[in-house]
Order: C-alpha cells, then structure tokens, then sequence
C-alpha cells in the first residue's frame, strides 16, 4: 500500500526481496528499482545502507524484527539514525509499552528509550525526522 501510494505520487521506490521470495513472485515489480538479494538478513542489511532513517508503519512480525534490530544495531553503536514510529490510532502502543517493561526491568539501559522517537499521526514524520537529523 505504501509503496503503491509512493509511486502514485510520483515517488521513487527501491525494493528489496530475497531471492526465495522473487522466485514466487512476492512483491511489487512495478517500482523504481527491484534488488535481489540472497537472504532476508542481506535484505535487512541492504534496506539499512539505503536508508538515512527508519520509519515503522503498521505491520506485522517483519515489521517487528526490522524494527528490533535496528533498536539494536543503535544499542550497539552501528548507527544513529532516526528510527520513528508512527502510531496511529494506538497501533504500535502495546509494542511501545513493551520496550518501556523491558527498560524498567534492566533488560535494556535507560537509553534504549531515546534511540526511538513516537509521532501519533503521519504527518508528523518527516518533520520528526527533519529534526532529529540537525541534532
């Protein structure tokens, strides 16, 4: 839906899909730029080098480990991109809660907390963004 929207607009959208997933034919191919990549690991890693931040959408699971590990990859200093999720009408809340729990049990430093930024509403994204970049 995203990506569709991006390209309607006249956006630019560059995919990224493992090798198993293009031989079934999951995906659009109708986009910017498609990469092949071996390994849904080199997929993340490659959507990383791309990227100058990380936006979550509603999603599922993938969306989950994606957003874990780039959480992680800021843990461990690999990087310091703006990663913000987008809540809208409290969908990502129960995950949000959960990184809060997992802080206050010291499972996870206090800073942990500041390597996500939390916008309620879309709109507020790029602005978001915008200003965690020039900080």
């Amino acid at each position: 839906v995203t990506a569709r929207a991006a390209m309607d607009a006249g956006g630019e959208v560059i995919g990224v899909l493992p090798e198993d997933l293009e031989r079934r034919e999951v995906g659009m191919h109708d986009i910017t730029e498609l990469i092949i990549v071996d390994s849904m690991h080199a997929r993340k890693k490659k959507m990383f080098d791309l990227s100058d931040a990380f936006v979550v959408l509603p999603g599922g699971v993938g969306t989950l480990d994606e957003t874990i590990e780039m959480i992680t990859w800021a843990q461990l200093h690999i990087h310091r991109k703006p990663i913000v999720i987008v809540d809208g009408d409290g969908y990502w809340q129960k995950f949000i809660e959960l990184l809060a729990h997992v802080i206050e049990e010291g499972f996870a430093p206090q800073r942990t907390a500041d390597m996500y930024s939390v916008v309620d509403n879309i709109d507020h994204t790029l602005p978001r963004i915008r200003s965690l970049l020039d900080s």
